[in-house]
């Protein structure tokens, strides 16, 4: 399904998806040397995100609109997979 957005100019959009292409490239550094398991954690909720923004600068240049699920979608995972982790850290301290 397309929709008839307020498209902003090109050069905006793909600067904006360079910003967060440069944010993913240090979150995923935060991932993998993260001194503890929080900030791993953390981590990943921020890639989460990111991945969303992603999504919908996407639909803004596209117009696509059903990236808008896709990020919904994450938004959902993303918070299951940080109670998860919240809950397993929780009972490997008791």
């Amino acid at each position: 399904m397309y929709s008839d957005l307020v498209m902003l100019p090109a050069p905006v959009l793909f600067i904006a998806q360079l910003m967060i292409a440069l944010a993913m490239v240090l979150t995923f550094i935060r991932i993998v040397r993260g001194p503890s398991i929080v900030d791993r954690i953390s981590a990943l909720d921020l890639f989460a995100a990111l991945i969303m923004v992603q999504c919908v600068i996407l639909v803004l240049k596209s117009g696509f609109v059903s990236f808008l699920d896709v990020s919904t979608a994450i938004a959902v995972i993303a918070f299951l997979a940080t109670v998860a982790f919240s809950k397993y850290l929780e009972n490997k301290s008791s």
